[in-house]
């Protein structure tokens, strides 16, 4: 395991502590809501990350479907639904497990950081509307999202050497432009879906801010 992967399991191990450490695991062991959706959500992204396509190993693509997840579930709790999922498609040949902190740190916790990062942001910072919210917290959330995993991961497999630039850059970086409004696409139209029909389901979305207002 070289420095890189190394520090990246620790990092995102600290990340994933930090919001165990946060769990109210009496009344999660009470909620069956609560359960439902966090172990259901989990297995919606097992499932969604299987369907990947690439020619190198690594440098392959598929939706990450962490915007919703992150709004459906709150930041420590999208953390660790999202290692579940993780740790499932390892276990049936997701990815090399030397790479488990790295794929764990870059293609988890960066994309839900930058979902809570924009909705915190606009729940301050701009008028609390329902388009607001579908568009500001989801849809361009998950653009930036599966840009900056893509690019970032595709960095990383050039510094540990694994693959040269051009393969990098060829055969992952050159596809961000065809990956990011697909990926806008699935997440605001799953959460427009949810907000409509199970607002329950939704942990940052409350009719008095956004349709009250």
């Amino acid at each position: 395991m070289s420095s890189l992967q190394l520090l990246s399991v620790l990092i995102y191990t600290a990340f994933l502590l930090g919001a165990v450490k946060h769990v109210d695991f009496t009344h999660f062991r009470h909620s069956k809501q609560q359960q439902h959706l966090i172990f259901g959500t989990a297995a919606s992204l097992f499932v969604l990350w299987l369907f990947k396509a690439g020619i190198f190993e690594g440098l392959d693509v598929h939706f990450l479907g962490l915007s919703v997840l992150t709004l459906m579930l709150g930041f420590r709790n999208a953390i660790i639904a999202s290692f579940i999922a993780l740790l499932g498609a390892n276990i049936v040949g997701y990815g090399a497990w030397e790479n488990f902190g790295v794929n764990g740190l870059l293609g988890t916790v960066l994309p839900i950081g930058i979902t809570y990062l924009f909705y915190m942001l606009s729940f301050h910072r701009i008028p609390r509307q329902l388009f607001v919210y579908i568009f500001v917290c989801a849809f361009f959330p998950a653009a930036l999202s599966i840009a900056l995993k893509t690019l970032s991961l595709g960095v990383f497999y050039y510094f540990e050497g694994i693959y040269t630039w051009d393969i990098v850059f060829d055969n992952y970086i050159l596809l961000i432009p065809l990956l990011v409004f697909p990926e806008a696409l699935l997440n605001g139209m799953a959460i427009t879906l949810l907000v409509i029909y199970q607002p329950t389901w939704v942990y940052t979305f409350h009719d008095k801010f956004y349709l009250d207002n």
